[in-house]
């Protein structure tokens, strides 16, 4: 058993607690309290005097052990950029366990993480919630914390453009999102259909398998997108199609707050640090958490990295 005294305990329940004690014992929190709490005469006593203490941090958007470090071909497993829409490949095949990145970022205070695909594809491939230790990627990932990642805006419009093949516009990454999501509606009315009558199964689609729980609203899509544009794009095709979803980055997320506030979106924002390294995130502002929590904007924060 292990005891941490005397610093300064932040629950999230409730108010610090000044002088507080945490009682650890197989790994898992025990007890909490003030000075007042008994700790067991063998436990392992730590000083945390003039310290904080917190549960561990998450991180609700990276790219950890898929976009390993350090950062090259070998490490890099994020995205699939053979085709735009890619919904049946999974951050479980590829996440690393043993990522050089993994360690730094529990010494950082971090004990879980969403990592997945990146932005690269109009549909990227399903992430999930990792806790940071485990020598699988089955150990890490939390049950039922997968989700399906999208992406508008710059990227998957580059990424094709440069290839020359659709989409290579904004108009083009709507269009191929929703001709998708509506496949998948079909494809999920007719496994509804051979639930009463088997002779009515349509053909196994391996694609279309992974999107049924998407648009049936069972899995969250989180959708990246930059630019204020964007961000209305994903909430209109979002309600067409009534998905569970939240959106990602909301760079101009203040230009659009009364939106957001409106329909109640829940967003994951930044990066927090940006330069100016495309035109989606020119207008990026460090008051924008602060403009969104004003309106009354569910949100959380990223770091959005590798490591």
């Amino acid at each position: 058993m292990k005891a941490i005294r005397d610093g300064t305990v932040y629950t999230m329940a409730g108010p610090p607690i000044e002088n507080g004690t945490v009682l650890i014992s197989g790994g898992k929190i025990t007890a909490v309290g003030g000075p007042e709490l008994p700790v067991p005469a063998e436990a392992q006593c730590i000083n945390a005097a003039g310290c904080w203490v917190t549960p561990g941090f998450i991180d609700a958007h990276s790219h950890l052990a898929l976009w390993g470090e350090p950062e090259m071909k070998a490490t890099s497993d994020e995205n699939e950029m053979t085709d735009p829409i890619t919904p049946h490949v999974r951050a479980r095949d590829g996440i690393n366990p043993n990522d050089i990145a993994i360690p730094k970022v529990r010494v950082a205070g971090f004990t879980a993480v969403y990592t997945g695909p990146g932005s690269g594809n109009v549909i990227g491939g399903l992430g999930a919630c990792i806790k940071l230790r485990g020598v699988t990627a089955d150990e890490m990932i939390i049950p039922g914390t997968e989700q399906m990642k999208m992406a508008l805006g710059e990227n998957p419009k580059r990424v094709y453009g440069e290839k020359n093949k659709f989409p290579m516009t904004r108009m083009g990454t709507a269009a191929i999102l929703r001709q998708t999501l509506s496949r998948a509606r079909r494809y999920a009315e007719k496994l509804a259909d051979a639930e009463k009558d088997p002779a009515k199964a349509p053909e196994p689609d391996f694609l279309l398998e992974s999107l049924v729980p998407v648009v049936r609203g069972e899995t969250r899509a989180r959708i990246h997108c930059h630019r204020a544009d964007d961000i209305a794009t994903a909430i209109r095709i979002c309600e067409e199609f009534g998905l569970t979803y939240s959106l990602e980055h909301v760079t101009e997320g203040w230009k659009v707050a009364g939106l957001l506030a409106e329909k109640q979106v829940e967003c994951v924002l930044g990066p927090l640090l940006l330069g100016p390294v495309k035109q989606e995130v020119w207008d990026y502002r460090l008051e924008n958490a602060a403009i969104l929590q004003k309106e009354g904007v569910r949100f959380s924060l990223m770091a959005d990295r590798a490591g």
